[in-house]
This record gives C-alpha cells, structure tokens and sequence, in this order.
C-alpha cells in the first residue's frame, strides 16, 4: 500500500541545505546590522577623540575636512560653494573634492574620446559635467543631511530641556547633546561646546552652528537661546514649547510629502517611460534609430525634447516642493 506522503530523501537535503543557507546569511546580516548600528550611534567627534583627547585638535581638525579655516572662517572666496559644501556635511575637505572632481573630469573625457566623439564634444560634455555634476551631488547631500537633523532637532532639545530642569547650565547641557546623539546632531554640538569652552561666547557659537548646518528650524533654537542670555526667562520652558513647535512642523513636511508623492510618482515615470522606451528600441531594433542617427535634425530634437522634459520636472518639482 503506497503511503500518503511519500518524501524524496535527495529532495530533502536540498530543502534543508536551503533553509540553512538562508538562515546563516540571514544570522550574518543581523550580526553586522547589530554592529553598524552600534557604531552609528556614536558621531564622529567621539570617535576621534578616543585616539586624540585634545578637544582644540579635535576641533581643528573637524573645521579643515568641512571646508573651513582653523578659526572657523570659508576657506574659499566664494562664499555660496564653500557654504554649501559646509552644510553638505562632506568630511573629505576642498583639496581632496577638486581632486576627486579633476579625476572624474579626465576619466569623462578619455571615456567620450574613446566612444569616437569629437574632442570638442568631448571637452564641453565634460566641462559640463564637471561643473553641474558635484553641486547636484553637494545639493543632494544637504537635503538629506537637513532631513536628518530636523529629525533628531526636538530629540536634542528634549534632552537640553532635562538637563536644564536638573540645574545643569546650558553648555554642559549642549555637551549631554553631544555626547548622547549620533551625527549629524552629535558633532555639530560638539563643535558648539568645544567653542564655547576656548573662548567663544554662547550666542557665537549658536550662530556659527547655524551657518555650519543651514537647516530651516535652527534659527528658532538660535534666536531663543539668544533671547534668554540678554533679557532672561525660564529657558527650559521656552525650549520645550519650542520641542513641541518643530515637532508638528515635521509632522507637516511628513505629511505634505506624503500627499506629493502621487505627484512625484508621476513626474518620475513620465520622465522615465521616453528613456526606457528608447533603451529598449536600441537593443530590440538597432536599425530602427541608426538611420537618422547620424543627422544633425535627430540631434537637435532630443535636444529639445530632453530640454522640454527638464522644464516640464522643475515645474513638477516646484510644485509639490515648498518650505514650511
């Protein structure tokens, strides 16, 4: 009589060396997840002084690789590159970015040379590229720097508050911040203490935290503290009220977001379904753009479809992107 459930043995062993498998890349994925983590949540600042305890060095140092001189000034002439790549949050310095834009630059113009373009088209490509590429690059990590330091903000204000109502003065409580809280949030503060603890005054420090990180709520804590070192008044207070304030203004931006992104979506596929289609014909009917490829009316008009597409994204973008 044949039984109900008659098993493969070789089946099986395949079943149960896959499970294994999985178990044992989903155990070393956990373990490093667990070891990032626990890095993450100590900032940079921390970080290099467990090698170096000078906290002036420390200071020096965290001002050269932003882009700033030793006294904390723009290192370059035009002020808007330097504070952008300032507030961009880049620890590589201005030497090692112009190094790194002037090889991309080459490797760009060898690769379009090598391609059969012209040497003229090749040297305005990468002239192109090599000036709107890095601010693109610079612009988008300020964004998503500003966005991780407008969540941590009413975290780091909590944690001022507490220690304020426990009789701490503001700048050991700006040093708590510091020390409690991961980047970007971790090292900014910890610039602000060290400051304040080789001379500098309070509302200096404050504002030079401001123009380091650029974010839109900042100015709110700056003006307060600033506020109450001149006229006086319960801090604490005016601090938690302030919590409470930048934190429905994130819940806004959330949900502002989260009703632009059907709009968003729709910018990105209108703008993704030519690119994709042409890809396409390109490997399923190389002929069918190879005839006209090489005239210049073909060129042209993508061009000025290309053009007609990136007006059309920034009135998409403008629209569904604005300040609360």
């Amino acid at each position: 009589m044949p039984m109900l459930f008659d098993f493969d043995s070789n089946f099986m062993v395949y079943v149960l060396a896959a499970t294994s498998t999985v178990l044992a890349v989903e155990a070393i994925y956990l373990w490093c997840a667990s070891t990032a983590s626990y890095r993450g949540t100590v900032n940079r600042r921390l970080r290099l002084m467990k090698d170096a305890p000078d906290r002036q060095s420390i200071l020096v140092l965290l001002r050269r690789e932003r882009g700033l001189t030793e006294d904390g000034l723009y290192g370059l002439p035009v002020h808007a590159l330097n504070r952008l790549v300032v507030q961009s949050g880049l620890t590589i310095g201005i030497g090692r970015l112009a190094l790194v834009v002037a090889v991309g630059a080459v490797l760009l113009f060898a690769a379009l040379l090598w391609t059969g373009r012209s040497p003229l088209d090749a040297a305005g490509a990468t002239l192109v590229a090599a000036l709107v590429l890095p601010l693109l690059v610079l612009k988008m990590r300020r964004r998503r720097r500003h966005a991780k330091f407008g969540a941590q903000f009413a975290d780091a204000i909590d944690i001022m508050v507490r220690s304020l109502r426990a009789g701490h003065p503001i700048p050991v409580a700006i040093a708590m911040v510091a020390r409690e809280l991961p980047d970007p949030m971790g090292t900014e503060f910890g610039m602000v203490s060290d400051e304040v603890a080789y001379g500098a005054d309070l509302e200096t420090a404050m504002r030079n935290l401001a123009f380091r990180v650029g974010q839109a709520d900042l100015p709110l804590f700056v003006t307060a503290v600033a506020i109450q070192g001149t006229t006086g008044g319960n801090l604490s207070e005016i601090l938690q009220n302030l919590s409470s304030v930048i934190r429905q203004r994130f819940k806004m931006r959330r949900k502002v977001k989260a009703l632009a992104s059907e709009a968003r979506f729709s910018a990105f596929f209108l703008s993704g379904l030519p690119i994709a289609l042409f890809v396409i014909m390109q490997f399923t009917s190389p002929d069918f753009y190879g005839s006209v490829w090489h005239e210049e009316l073909t060129r042209i008009g993508l061009g000025a479809a290309a053009a007609w597409m990136l007006i059309g994204n920034l009135v998409m973008y403008r629209m569904v992107n604005f300040r609360i």
